[in-house]
């Protein structure tokens, strides 16, 4: 006894030194180790019981049940029987005895360790364990101990980690269903009476409800016996009671995450959950103290328990104690939200799951009731915000999994409910809590939507039905994008700093208010254009009556608005003009296709006015006006102009379709439309335009050449002008994105087909030439360096070469890339065009191969050229290309480039790769004389190079290389004839190069044993590509020598766990592989896998053979293979923790 008594001491001084802040970690280490030593001790666990019934030190118990845990979870099977039993004796007793003097986490460690001893012997060796916890939350005193025992077990077996077998792992869950009816009716006996001990003494009456919300109660409630229930007012709970329902609905939530929907689940308990979910949303009458003693009452939170664990000061349930009331509503809305979310709902269920949606619009009914004393979004905002946010999860997840079962169900008023959602989306305190609910309405949207075009026939009635709901959603999100109505809390949102999706908060709110519109639009598109276009009217007045408030004097230009108000109001007035052109430019969708003509005159007067305002903006030229608060106006009249190109540029292809439409008629209208767009956007292509304008105009003439392609754009004074403006060396030079938009435009309106014309009438002569001047002025100062290929870069000015390389090739591959897709003939004089452009590339790409940063915008413009010219280009030229770079690139300039990760050398050599998968997959004979030195450099120069580190970038791009090669290559290395696989008797497929077609192979297989999640996934898909389409398992080299490998290996990869995201892909490849042979798989590979197996002894060899059964269906060979591999590292685990010389039965 002594001696433990010493033992205990010394441990407590080492746990405080250890835990001591001036203890150095060399120490700490080697307390550490004396720790985990004394707990392999077989023994120790005596000792650890002694420590935790002796001490009041913290850490000692911790330690002490850590050691516990130890020996359950890892060491189990060595102890033996009259140890077991011993321990699962005492520590049941321990926490019976100490449970209300321990700590709270140490009590609910301890319950975990004897949780982790039924997980391992219930019922056979621990057949009370589960009804000792039942007595225990029957017992008044002991119930809230019961309900932490009750919630670790089912956090530790309904979902047990993988120390167990798949057979203890099902066993244990078909035990525990057995045992939820009984569960189930003691929580809902502990809600009831709770609830009815302490409605009792609640005297205050219910609040009396407006004669139109009891009508809406009466049809949300009608039949059912809670409306009466639920209007009671809600009882004041003491400390210990709320502690009791708050570790019942703890439970409850939990259980529902996993038990299926089914009758267990009885009316009465989700009544009694329903009753703790009002605590969420009723708000108490506040105590009348002064302020500053309530707000320092109410701002702690919930108050943590003391160190010793004893009970809550009485004195504050007044602050403190509506923050716990609210922890009720907001554990009872989870609970609600578990069941809410199971998609599979048994037909008897479905009779309770309309009886909780008519209980939880009670309550959102309460949530947006106005009296005298608040508003809706006051009651919101002092409401707990979890509760909130639960509630709004309810309200998503009601619309989005329940909304299609419930809505045609009579008793359920969706119309009355979508006008109490619309209240309580409107009404919410906060940002993210209006997006919340925004997704909602656009979830609904997205389900009337498909709702109708599946039912095209019904359309008017299902529209009729909802259509006074839409318009209210449309009216009040339009509203709330206008800072007209919404000023104050516009102005909160940030509009500076940028999100993962690189938008501003204002961005945000802007987008997904737009995104509802949209959605209304494509339901009630006239309605919608009649509620947006008078009010986007009203703004454009006011812009475009700015004209007689500008004052010129001399040279600068002012706007004559100065008053603060009167700025305000124009500031006002431009943001929400900015945001209506946004929602105006969003709706051009809805007016081509088949409904062209029937909205033909709503979507031309949008289109008129745009060009008007595009037009204004430019000849007024606003962005240049000086103004009394620049800092604001200057930014705002910028936004308007750009927003109003970029209106127009969305109409681009209602355009393109006016222009078919009026083809061989009248095009004066048209005419009229394009000369005016192009007036407006030609001017405001020079340096001196704020970027933002000048990207804007730059992509409306991208559109109108691209999209549009109007025959007589090109002889425009307009688009002459910028012509001139391009090609003139003296010109200030736009900025490099503009200068390329510009370029595209300008190439574009000279090589794309014009629509609707036959190929006579196109032009190509003229327009060819013309193409080719705009080219070669284009390219002026880079063809100029063609003599300089043969000098070494020094001589040059390199800086100087370097930037003209920079400024011409983005250019010119940017032209190549949008006419990639399009029809030979452009492709053809594109190519003219650029041919000795390409020639200096060829020429200059030697001299610069040391110059990452050059070759990398080189391999760039020559990737793109394969891409999209390599047939203009023909054989003989590229042959010489791919020549040239085989040549250059040796493997000391590959190792160089490849080592330096994530620099331009690496870049370089990812885009030659890429140039080379373009070349193995073209069609034909012409390239395949290239293909042994394409694998040779892959095999023998690069993958030696990064299969050793992890170089995941140059690693992708040289297996898709690989996987081109087989793919389009096949018989390269199968020269399977006609005739031999029609005549299947005949001799396998005769192989060729068999040696690079194993390497490649292997380095694949190799490519399995790395951590790289990304190369793995990428690589097994391509196997099972090559599978699917060349039958690869099947292949006799593969079948013979490779198969039993590949499955080895991704056997072993599922046991590591070190790629557990790719299980379900890791299996359905070995499944793939395995069927090529199932006989051979059973017989002869899995007896060899399992003799190989490490770490498990015959017997279990044997059990896992055996539950491996023998099925050819996927689902059951999938199931068996995650059976096998649980199993395996559970023996393994076992296996392990015996103490060495254990005799095992």
């Amino acid at each position: 006894m002594a001696s433990e008594e010493s033992s205990l001491r010394a441990l407590e001084s080492l746990m405080t030194e250890f835990f001591h802040s001036c203890t150095t970690n060399e120490r700490k280490r080697e307390i550490e180790e004396l720790l985990n030593n004394f707990a392999q001790q077989m023994g120790a666990w005596r000792h650890c019981l002694y420590f935790l019934s002796n001490t009041r030190n913290e850490y000692v118990m911790m330690y002490s049940l850590t050691v516990f845990e130890n020996l359950v979870n890892k060491m189990w099977l060595g102890v033996a029987s009259q140890d077991k039993m011993e321990i699962r004796s005492c520590l049941p007793k321990l926490l019976l005895a100490q449970h209300k003097a321990m700590p709270f986490f140490i009590r609910n460690k301890l319950c975990k360790v004897i949780v982790d001893i039924g997980r391992q012997d219930w019922p056979m060796f621990y057949h009370d364990f589960f009804t000792n916890t039942l007595q225990l939350i029957q017992s008044p005193t002991m119930a809230s101990l019961g309900l932490v025992l009750l919630k670790t077990t089912s956090e530790e077996l309904a979902c047990p980690r993988e120390d167990l077998s798949v057979a203890r792992k099902d066993e244990l869950r078909k035990l525990l269903l057995e045992q939820v009816p009984t569960v189930l009716g003691l929580l809902t006996g502990i809600l009831e009476t709770i609830w009815d001990k302490h409605s009792v003494t609640a005297a205050t009456p219910p609040p009396s409800p407006t004669s139109g919300e009891s009508e809406l109660l009466g049809s949300l409630l009608q039949g059912t016996q809670y409306s009466k229930l639920l209007s009671q007012p809600i009882p004041a709970l003491d400390d210990d009671s709320q502690q009791l329902c708050s570790l019942a609905l703890e439970c409850l939530a939990h259980l529902f995450s996993w038990i299926p929907l089914s009758t267990s689940i009885t009316p009465s308990l989700l009544a009694s959950i329903f009753h703790f979910a009002r605590f969420g949303c009723d708000l108490r009458v506040k105590p009348k103290t002064p302020p500053s003693i309530y707000s320092s009452c109410s701002s702690n939170g919930e108050h943590a328990p003391p160190a010793n664990g004893g009970g809550r000061p009485g004195h504050q349930t007044g602050g403190g104690g509506q923050v716990d009331r609210s922890r009720l509503g907001v554990l009872a809305m989870t609970c609600i939200n578990e069941l809410v979310s199971k998609n599979c709902v048994p037909l008897d269920f479905e009779e309770y799951l309309l009886r909780m949606f008519q209980q939880t619009f009670f309550l959102l009914q309460r949530l947006t009731r106005e009296n005298n004393a608040h508003t809706v979004k006051s009651r919101l905002q002092e409401l707990d915000e979890s509760y909130v946010e639960k509630f709004t999860d309810f309200l998503r997840l009601f619309v989005s999994v329940h909304l299609r079962r419930i809505e045609s169900n009579a008793q359920f008023p969706v119309v009355e409910f979508l006008a109490l959602l619309f209240k309580y989306t409107f009404n919410q305190p906060t940002h993210e809590g209006y997006f919340a609910c925004l997704d909602i309405w656009s979830i609904f949207l997205d389900y009337l939507t498909t709702k109708i075009k599946s039912r095209l026939a019904d359309r008017d009635g299902v529209l009729n039905r909802y259509k006074d709901a839409l318009v209210l959603l449309l009216r009040e999100v339009l509203n709330r994008i206008q800072f007209r109505y919404n000023q104050a809390q516009l102005e909160e949102l940030d509009d500076e700093t940028l999100d993962d999706d690189q938008q501003t908060e204002w961005q945000r709110y802007l987008r997904q208010s737009l995104e509802v519109v949209v959605k209304v639009m494509e339901l009630l598109p006239s309605h919608a254009f009649a509620t947006l276009f008078p009010v986007l009217q009203e703004d454009l007045d006011v812009y475009l009556g700015l004209q007689q408030f500008i004052v010129t004097s001399g040279t600068s230009r002012r706007l004559n608005i100065t008053a603060e108000n009167d700025c305000r109001r124009l500031h006002c007035a431009l943001r929400d003009l900015s945001s209506l052109l946004q929602a105006v430019g969003r709706l051009a969708g809805y007016f081509i296709g088949d409904v062209f003509a029937a909205r033909f005159n709503d979507a031309l007067a949008v289109v008129e006015r745009l060009v008007e305002v595009t037009c204004y903006g430019s000849q007024i030229s606003l962005y240049d006006l000086e103004t009394a608060v620049p800092s604001v106006l200057k930014p705002d009249l910028i936004d308007v102009h750009a927003q109003s190109l970029a209106a127009l540029q969305a109409y681009s292809h209602w355009l393109a379709q006016f222009y078919s439409e009026v083809q061989r008629q009248n095009q004066s209208r048209f005419i009229s439309l394009v000369t005016s767009t192009m007036d407006a956007t030609a001017p405001l292509i020079t340096a001196k335009v704020p970027e933002k304008l000048l990207l804007s105009a730059c992509h409306l003439m991208v559109s109108m050449a691209t999209t549009v392609r109007p025959v007589f754009l090109v002889t425009l004074p307009a688009v002459q002008n910028i012509f001139n403006l391009i090609t003139e060396s003296q010109t200030r030079r736009l900025p490099q994105e503009a200068h390329m938009l510009v370029c595209r435009a300008l190439s574009n309106m000279l090589l794309l087909p014009w629509s609707n014309l036959p190929e006579s009438e196109q032009q190509w002569q003229t327009r060819s030439s013309s193409h080719a001047s705009l080219l070669a002025a284009l390219t002026r100062h880079y063809r100029l360096l063609r003599g300089t290929a043969n000098q070494p870069p020094h001589r040059l000015g390199l800086e100087d070469t370097k930037a003209v390389l920079h400024q011409t090739l983005p250019v010119l591959r940017d032209i190549v890339d949008s006419i990639s897709g399009e029809s030979t003939k452009s492709r053809q004089i594109c190519y003219q065009s650029l041919q000795e452009s390409v020639q200096v590339s060829l020429g200059l790409f030697p001299v610069f191969i040391q110059q990452p940063d050059v070759t990398d915008e080189m391999l760039s413009f020559f990737l793109t050229l394969f891409q999209g010219l390599r047939v203009q280009m023909g054989v003989p030229f590229t042959g010489q290309i791919i020549h040239t770079f085989l040549s250059m690139f040796t493997r000391e300039q590959l190792a160089a480039s490849i080592l330096q990760e994530g620099s331009a050398g690496c870049r370089v050599v990812e885009k030659f790769l890429k140039i080379l998968q373009v070349v193995v997959q073209e069609p034909g004979q012409a390239f395949k004389p290239f293909l042994p030195s394409i694998i040779a450099l892959c095999m023998e120069q690069v993958y030696p190079i990064v299969a050793e580190r992890s170089s995941p970038d140059v690693k992708a791009e040289m297996f898709e290389l690989l996987y081109q090669v087989l793919h389009h290559n096949w018989r390269y290395f199968f020269k399977t004839s006609v005739l031999a696989s029609v005549q299947r008797g005949l001799a396998e497929e005769a192989m060729e190069n068999e040696a690079q077609f194993s390497a490649a192979m292997q380095a694949f297989g190799q490519s399995f044993l790395q951590p790289d999640i990304h190369i793995f996934k990428q690589n097994l898909s391509y196997l099972e590509s090559l599978n699917s389409k060349h039958k690869l398992y099947q292949r006799k080299l593969f079948r013979t020598s490779m198969l039993f490998h590949f499955i080895n290996v991704l056997l072993q990869v599922l046991l590591h766990k070190s790629h557990d995201l790719l299980q379900e892909e890791i299996a359905l490849a070995v499944y793939n592989m395995a069927s090529v042979d199932f006989d051979a798989f059973y017989s002869a590979f899995m007896p060899e896998f399992l003799n190989g197996c490490q770490g498990v002894d015959a017997n279990q060899r044997a059990v896992l053979g055996r539950n491996f059964k023998l099925e050819r269906d996927l689902p059951s060979f999938t199931q068996s293979v995650h059976r096998l591999v649980n199993d395996l590292r559970y023996y393994r685990l076992c296996n392990s923790s015996l103490p060495t010389g254990t005799v095992k039965l």
